[in-house]
């Protein structure tokens, strides 16, 4: 079976990503499951060699790969789609794994993305954060406030990937797009270089190491507006993760810098629909009030931003992981089973859904005020 035909076989059954192992047939993830594809018989590793040769777009690639045992990059099929590849080795032969990437970007309604991200979008300096586990659309959502950003406003974009998946066109203003590889070597020397270039928003793929954040902070505080993402679960986890990473006798000196420049966290997972049509994301926003930046600078707070977030609801447009699921299971778009098994209090949440109000709770007193979401 040739490559474009499992992709376009992919492609057709609404696949997030394709593996390709010696021994097994290609198998899909569909809506968060692994699915075998029907063919006549398991890829050999002569089929999966030549895969990996077509996906090579020049004798760097290969030389990377030679070197490194591993490589990413990109691949592209005209009228099909945009792949981001991962081709490694695993007991001495070739495996590939492919997250396909969806045509065009979508817009916040469209992804079932809270509104209060659309005024997020348009800071004009601060450090902006899309968190998550692998595969839970944090490169999406960064796409989509990129592109509501070129639709909206005049600025020069650079944006720094590991490879590049969503091709941008320039419209209101000017998008750079530079892939780790082929257009520069690494996040934090691209990034170095990116504040030589007159940058209005820089957006770095993902935020690796303790340069990478050092450069970002900096560039936040100079004015920029730099947008990122962390493979942190909630926004809680993802200030004591930037605060982590540095030596103990600075952690008082970032968590001031923090307080001070973060805009705010946007942290997803994506949950399965009740219709069967694929999946939606839940979606914790936190928005850096005073009363939030206070409780990113005291280290004994910061396990209240949880609770300053589903309290900031209604005023600022903030809300918890728990109150996106009790908005999705009243809008019909997932099951209480499925908002239950995500839900971090499954057991408040299961009460709430029954209009039940075991304590005074001031986050879900702000919540059953504004059924809606609020606008902002």
């Amino acid at each position: 079976m040739e490559l474009n035909d499992i992709l376009k076989a992919g492609v057709k059954n609404s696949a997030s990503d394709i593996h390709l192992k010696v021994g097994l047939p290609p198998i899909l993830r569909v809506d968060g499951k692994l699915v075998p594809l029907k063919v006549p018989q398991p890829l050999r590793p002569e089929d999966v060699k030549a895969m990996c040769a077509q996906i090579f777009a020049n004798e760097e690639q290969r030389d990377r790969f030679e070197r490194n045992r591993e490589v990413d990059c990109s691949y592209s099929v005209p009228g099909l789609g945009r792949f981001r590849v991962n081709v490694f080795l695993q007991r001495s032969t070739v495996g590939i794994a492919i997250r396909v990437i969806p045509i065009g970007v979508l817009s916040f309604e469209g992804l079932h993305l809270p509104k209060v991200i659309e005024k997020v979008a348009m800071e004009t300096r601060g450090l902006i954060l899309c968190t998550g586990t692998t595969g839970s659309g944090k490169s999406t959502t960064l796409a989509t406030i990129v592109e509501y950003i070129n639709h909206h406003r005049s600025c020069h974009i650079i944006m720094i990937e590991d490879p590049i998946e969503f091709l941008l066109r320039d419209r209101k203003s000017i998008i750079n797009q530079r892939e780790i590889g082929a257009d520069t070597s690494t996040f934090a020397g691209a990034l170095k270089s990116a504040l030589r270039q007159d940058p209005d928003v820089i957006l770095v793929g993902e935020m690796r190491d303790l340069e990478t954040i050092e450069t970002a902070i900096m560039a936040a505080e100079t004015g920029h507006l730099v947008l990122s993402t962390l493979h942190t679960l909630d926004a809680a986890e993802t200030i004591n993760r930037i605060i982590g990473v540095f030596p103990p006798y600075q952690h008082k000196q970032v968590r001031i810098q923090l307080g001070s420049i973060l805009k705010g966290v946007i942290s997803q997972r994506l949950v399965p629909r009740v219709d069967g049509a694929g999946r939606v994301p839940a979606v914790e926003v936190l928005i850096n009030t005073a009363r939030v930046r206070e409780y990113i600078e005291d280290k004994d707070k910061t396990r209240k931003i949880r609770d300053a977030i589903g309290q900031g609801y209604t005023t600022y447009g903030m809300q918890t992981f728990d109150q996106s699921l009790m908005s999705l299971y009243k809008d019909k778009l997932i099951s209480l089973e499925e908002a239950l098994r995500q839900a971090s209090n499954p057991d408040d949440l299961a009460l709430r859904v029954r209009g039940i109000s075991s304590t005074s709770d001031l986050k879900w007193d702000e919540f059953d005020k504004d059924e809606d979401p609020p606008k902002s």
